[in-house]
């Protein structure tokens, strides 16, 4: 059974590591953006997070988040976590994309606008660069606007603006625009000679699409929750 088909057997800390990873195996491209590596023995979650000084609630939030589509945090959960790592996950996670996923998908793509011909390959390359300043425009925006305001409000200091209310609506365009390249692959690029490597592309924007779906979750529905959170811990304090 898919971990995702499965209601309220969420992960908890006293399960082995090895077994939350067989359950999920996406989680081994997440496990990293924590520091954590693979080589797990016997010990549970709550071991390994106490080898590497992470908090086991926000890593099980995540895993919980990566795997079981019905698991969203109450408010007790928010208010009980230890939320250091947040900021420096996310930051791992916008280099994993931005360094790894990307450069990946854009080799593979290269090759296949290669041979697809002067008006689909064109239309492939063009594609594909408008996203990426997309994802890095945004990545940016987060790291210079959001974040910073979360720091703001943990230390007490007078913030410079709060969080867009586009926040949202910009993770569904960053992932729709991943449907709309899969779809111009689908029905347009002939794969004639290069279908091993057409598919390759095919399933590495899936995965990145998946991931960034994950993602969006993760700053929608713990970070902008948290952020609220706070100022309302602070709008009672003065």
């Amino acid at each position: 059974m898919h971990p995702c088909t499965m209601k309220h057997k969420y992960f908890v800390g006293r399960m082995k590591m090895a077994d939350v990873v067989a359950a999920n195996h996406t989680l081994i491209l997440a496990m990293p953006r924590f520091g954590i590596a693979l080589g797990f023995g016997e010990r549970s979650v709550q071991e390994i997070c106490a080898q590497y000084s992470l908090p086991v609630d926000f890593v099980l939030m995540v895993f919980n988040v990566y795997t079981f589509d019905d698991y969203l945090p109450d408010e007790e959960e928010l208010k009980r976590t230890d939320f250091s790592p947040l900021v420096p996950y996310l930051e791992a996670s916008h280099r994993y994309y931005l360094n790894e996923r990307l450069p990946h998908i854009q080799r593979h793509l290269m090759h296949v606008a290669g041979s697809a011909g002067e008006r689909y390959g064109s239309i492939l390359k063009s594609f594909f660069e408008d996203y990426r300043k997309e994802v890095v425009e945004h990545f940016e925006s987060e790291e210079c606007d959001v974040f910073p305001y979360l720091q703001g409000l943990l230390n007490g200091c007078a913030a410079a603006k709060p969080v867009s209310d586009h926040f949202a609506d910009n993770h569904t365009d960053l992932v729709d625009k991943l449907s709309d390249l899969t779809q111009i692959l689908y029905k347009y690029i002939p794969c004639e000679g290069f279908a091993e490597e057409l598919n390759e592309l095919v399933f590495s924007i899936l995965q990145l699409s998946a991931d960034l779906e994950k993602h969006a979750v993760i700053e929608e529905k713990i970070l902008l929750p948290y952020i609220y959170q706070l100022e309302r811990r602070r709008a009672d304090e003065t």
